[in-house]
């Protein structure tokens, strides 16, 4: 597009520049991708809507991965009927996973909306906008597979100071309760030349912490034949100067392989954090979920982890109430649970994905049956994880200072933010902005956080810099992302798979 026309197809009725809002559901991919989104309307011409006004346009970011996810999203273009009646010009886009399953049966259901778009189509979306504008009929553009990777797609960055970097999207595997590869498609992946590229440009941006991003990042290199290409990135990281954490999400254990722990061992800015999804500890729910690997092997990768860095700290995912899980499986991943010791988990109870073939799967197991197995989980990790943050006190961190990252105490004016290995922390008082690293004693732990009351140093950091300069420059707008934390790192996200668990 020319310049001419982002200024005649962005104005709204008084001239100003018309306004969006991008609303998302979902994982990290998402909310990647909506960056991508937010990039693209202001490259067009678009503005950020401000804070409790009407946009002239909504786009939904939705998943298709949590139960009800197609509830919420029509609950929510319901409630946006009358007032797009009520504003002319006012438009709603719908993209993402559940778009790229439903495809015109939004439209059918929601004829309100002016633009469906899909997984491989999202750079696509403001000639769709401009094309329902002149047509006055709704577009529905869905492809089948990728029209360009996101990462060449113009963004909106949310934070100054970290940020994520797809390595790859799609994804091989079959998981039996997973719908991702069916909407995502098979895996492409970046050539490491292209995403050192990237990094590179945001370090030069001021940010200090990137988040290599995938379905499964540990088999990235499928593409061009090279099943090591994943530790070698990693490897590359560590030369790029400036960038001071590098983290990944997320892993599969099949494909996990010993070079990438000795990259993460070996590479000083690799962080000592591992997010592994687990799903069950019995191998035979892991068969019937189409895991590639078995208990044994998950816990093999544990402990040659720890081996290498005896500080690391190991999330997971799982799923509880997989349809035909008895108590015995249950049980057994109880003891795998116990034996892992994670710093944390994101639990889940099982619920049908329409189009997976667990949803149609017998021996479903009755939801209280379900909830009582996932309460025992809960109580059971909760344990484990204030036991391990108890191990966290009267060590010396360094935190990098995020915003939007828990809650503060208003009486203690606390900050917040992130050790190395990803625990949350909350440090007393300091001059220190979001991106400046504090160096602190933990004082006190709990199963969710620390806190920090003994501030060491606080080290200014361009980061900080980059993040004081956004605060100074006009604001347009504030992000809105329905369903998710705020988006000021990049980490595995409560309450969500990591990564549409794919993995």
């Amino acid at each position: 597009m020319t310049a001419t026309t982002h200024t005649a197809t962005t104005q709204g009725a008084e001239g100003a520049a018309r306004t969006y809002e991008v609303r998302t559901y979902g994982c990290q991919m998402n909310v990647h991708d909506s960056e991508r989104l937010s990039g693209l309307l202001e490259d067009a011409g678009y503005v950020r809507a401000a804070e409790g006004d009407t946009p002239d346009v909504v786009v939904f970011n939705t998943c298709a991965v949590r139960e009800n996810a197609d509830n919420r999203l029509y609950g929510n273009l319901g409630h946006l009927r009358p007032i797009k009646m009520a504003r002319k010009g006012m438009q709603i886009a719908v993209g993402g996973c559940l778009a790229q399953k439903d495809q015109g049966e939004i439209v059918r259901k929601a004829p309100w909306v002016d633009v469906v778009f899909g997984t491989h189509n999202i750079g696509s979306l403001p000639v769709l906008l401009e094309r329902a504008r002149i047509a006055e009929e709704a577009q529905v553009e869905i492809r089948e597979s990728l029209e360009t990777f996101p990462s060449t797609l113009p963004s909106r960055r949310e934070s100054a100071y970290a940020a994520w970097v797809a390595i790859s999207v799609g994804c091989n595997n079959t998981c039996t309760f997973c719908i991702v590869p069916s909407l995502r498609g098979k895996e492409k992946d970046r050539r490491p030349g292209d995403i050192l590229g990237e990094v590179r440009t945001l370090v030069d941006q001021g940010v200090l912490e990137i988040t290599l991003l995938g379905q499964n990042v540990n088999t990235y290199g499928v593409e061009f034949g090279d099943r090591l290409a994943f530790g070698k990135l990693l490897r590359a990281c560590g030369d790029v100067e400036g960038l001071e954490r590098v983290r990944f999400t997320s892993p599969h254990p099949a494909a996990f392989t010993d070079d990438v722990i000795a990259a993460m061992a070996e590479t000083p800015n690799v962080m000592h954090q591992l997010h592994m999804p687990l799903q069950s500890g019995s191998d035979r729910v892991l068969k019937a979920m189409r895991r590639s690997y078995r208990s044994e092997r998950y816990l093999g990768i544990i402990e040659r982890v720890r081996a290498a860095m005896p500080d690391a700290a190991i999330s997971t995912d799982i799923i509880v109430g997989f349809p035909g899980e008895t108590e015995e499986d249950f049980q057994q991943t109880l003891d795998v649970v116990r034996q892992s010791r994670f710093a944390n988990a994101f639990t889940f109870q099982y619920s049908i994905r329409p189009g997976t073939p667990a949803a149609t799967m017998e021996d479903q197991v009755p939801k209280a049956v379900v909830q009582e197995r996932y309460e025992r989980l809960v109580a059971l990790q909760e344990e484990i994880s204030w036991e391990e943050n108890k191990k966290q006190v009267g060590r010396t961190l360094e935190v990098l200072v995020a915003e939007g990252e828990g809650r503060k105490d208003d009486a203690t004016r606390r900050l917040s933010g992130r050790a190395a290995d990803n625990r949350l922390v909350h440090v007393a008082a300091a001059d220190a902005r979001p991106g400046d690293m504090v160096t602190v004693e933990v004082t006190y732990a709990a199963p969710h956080h620390l806190v920090a009351d003994k501030v060491l140093s606080v080290r200014r950091t361009r980061a900080g810099d980059a993040w004081e300069a956004r605060q100074a420059a006009p604001q347009r707008g504030s992000a809105v992302n329905l369903g998710m934390p705020a988006v000021g790192r990049p980490a595995p996200l409560p309450a969500e798979p990591s990564a549409c668990s794919a993995v």
